[in-house]
């Protein structure tokens, strides 16, 4: 008997953390009928163990079997579609962690520049903050050992580690002449998916990065600290940015949604066959007491985000501002493959908004588009090409849509959708779609 463990997962970049959904024994038996719908199989098995022979004995350089295999495997993977791959143990762990959302480390954001670590920023209240560490420190040392020569990944992979070990960084800052010394003890660090700030006197807005562990609860903070800071009475209204929030966890996708939401379906799941639909449902409870809300989207918004905002559109809980979103509408199931194997990330069900629509290979249109302005440099690098443009994408049901543009200013006061939610919560400027009608919204 083999046992399995699936994990449910959404996104364009693969995550990790996993939200366990279900462990259940799995028996194959093979009855006279599947034997005979086998043999072709069969002979193909046998084909790739003639060709995995004759590879090992004849091939210029000797191959490593283990190789030889997970490479077998990646191409078997990598046919079905983009999103289906084998992690290895390293990628399955790097995944645990992102998805997770939570690591023993020191702090940081950090990047390469001219082969050495360069601080973005510490992030407040963690060890690297405590200790000094600053923006724009450049990291030349690890323990002693130099930076130089080691990719960004296998910097960082040094600097986490179990909670409470400590590590020496050595750092160069502009305006000292000689290196730093730095003594740290590694704790652990939250990953902020969430982050929020009042616009005026009476806009919350939040932004979400991704759908970790950590995102509903962060979302709740964010609401209730914007509710006390600005005053229940004063609040026009929220603006949830999903701009560029690649996906996450299914659960946490729900959750979310769940959030604005007093009854009604969230999102439905459904495989290869039928008795494998899945509905999850609203509980009562809008943690914004029917305020008006506004979700940002564009190209980059894919997957879990596309949940949230087909949900909340589906109902007429939200208006939707930006541009189309990426178009991603399938689930991925972790299956984790026993100690040292790794895991399989496999695509086993499409996900429908409460409507029933379908977003794969189309995306979520919004109800008011608004584009950016774009500098000169940057406009062959703005326009994502979404699903529809991926080789070997699941097909959508209907006619496809291309991708959008996902460019975001870096300044505020640059933001044109920003400011056309705003200006719509405040009263400034109306529009059809604002504020939505409960009764054009899906039947409950």
């Amino acid at each position: 008997m083999m046992r399995k463990t699936s994990l449910i997962f959404l996104g364009v970049v693969a995550g990790a953390g996993l939200t366990l959904l279900a462990t259940q024994p799995h028996i194959a038996f093979i009855g006279s009928s599947a034997k005979a719908a086998s043999s072709d199989t069969y002979r193909q098995l046998n084909l790739f163990g003639d060709v995995f022979e004759r590879v090992r004995a004849d091939y210029v350089e000797k191959p490593e079997d283990s190789k030889l295999v997970e490479s077998a495997i990646n191409g078997m993977l990598a046919g079905l579609d983009p999103h289906s791959s084998y992690m290895d143990p390293k990628s399955f762990r790097d995944m645990q962690v992102q998805t997770r959302g939570e690591f023993g480390g020191l702090g940081i954001e950090v990047t390469m520049e001219d082969g050495l670590v360069k601080v973005v920023a510490p992030i407040d209240d963690t060890p690297a903050a405590k200790a000094g560490v600053m923006a724009n420190d450049i990291i030349t040392k690890l323990d002693d050992e130099q930076v130089q020569g080691l990719t960004l990944n296998q910097a960082v992979e040094k600097m986490r580690g179990p909670v409470n070990t400590k590590i020496k960084l050595t750092i160069m800052r502009k305006g000292q002449d000689k290196p730093i010394d730095v003594n740290i003890v590694r704790d652990v660090i939250r990953v902020k998916s969430v982050r929020s700030h009042n616009e005026g006197e009476d806009v919350g807005y939040i932004r979400i990065t991704q759908f970790n562990e950590q995102t509903t609860d962060g979302l709740k903070k964010a609401i209730s600290d914007l509710t006390s800071q600005l005053g229940a009475e004063k609040v026009k209204g929220f603006v949830v940015d999903l701009r560029n929030n690649p996906g996450g966890l299914l659960d946490q996708a729900i959750s979310v949604s769940d959030a604005f939401l007093e009854k009604g379906e969230i999102v439905s799941t459904r495989g290869r066959n039928a008795e494998e639909t899945q509905r999850f449902n609203a509980r009562a409870g809008d943690l914004t007491y029917g305020k008006p809300v506004i979700v940002l989207i564009n190209g980059g918004s894919a997957s879990a985000s596309e949940i949230v905002a087909g949900a909340l559109q589906d109902h007429k809980r939200a208006t939707l501002i930006g541009t189309r979103s990426f178009g991603k509408g399938s689930v991925q199931t972790i299956i984790p493959l026993g100690a040292g194997n790794g895991a399989l990330r496999l695509t086993t069900a499409r996900y429908f908004t409460p409507s029933g629509r379908s977003i794969q290979a189309k995306g979520i249109t919004p109800d008011i588009e608004v584009l950016q302005d774009v500098p000169d440099d940057l406009k062959a690098r703005t326009d994502t090409k979404g699903e529809a443009s991926l080789r070997g994408h699941l097909k959508a049901e209907g006619a496809e849509e291309s991708g959008s543009q996902s460019y975001v200013p870096p300044d505020e006061k640059n933001d044109r959708a920003l400011k056309e939610a705003l200006d719509l919560l405040r009263g400034a400027t109306t529009d059809a779609a604002f504020p939505p009608n409960p009764k054009a919204a899906v039947p409950n």
